[in-house]
């Protein structure tokens, strides 16, 4: 009886050491979904900024060419649901993406931020750091 009870208590240390590493594994995939929507929240920004900020227009006039009768013809297409306002709005959101960077706030939860001044830019534990270094 005694082999049997060892199997046990091995197939039981088994399941928990298991069990333990889907845990964490579930923990560290919860953080990475909300480094996600943090960073989708981050793009939302910066297109209400692109929107909020461009130069208002009315239509874009694609009547290039004549028929006929010597009349244009094509499209008149309303600039709010055209495609290149969503190109020029896209155009450089990557570049606007590179002044972000993801930092822990005071709740411990990740969030991505907006740095101003990249030269002026510290975070929590380089500045815990320089602080000691100054003082010791």
């Amino acid at each position: 009886m005694e082999p049997r009870r060892a199997t046990r208590r091995r197939s039981g240390t088994v399941l928990l050491l298991l069990a333990a590493i889907l845990a964490a594994a579930a923990g560290a995939s919860a953080s990475a979904i909300g480094d996600k929507c943090a960073a989708c929240k981050a793009v939302a920004a910066e297109l209400e900024i692109g929107i909020s900020s461009e130069k208002p227009r009315n239509h874009l006039d694609l009547r290039n060419r004549l028929n006929s009768k010597g009349q244009r013809e094509g499209k008149v297409i309303d600039y709010r649901v055209s495609e290149l306002r969503i190109v020029e709005l896209l155009d450089d959101l990557c570049d606007k993406m590179q002044d972000y960077t993801l930092q822990k706030s005071e709740s411990g939860e990740k969030e991505w931020v907006k740095v101003a001044n990249w030269s002026s830019f510290q975070t929590g534990y380089w500045r815990k750091l320089r602080t000691s270094l100054r003082s010791g």
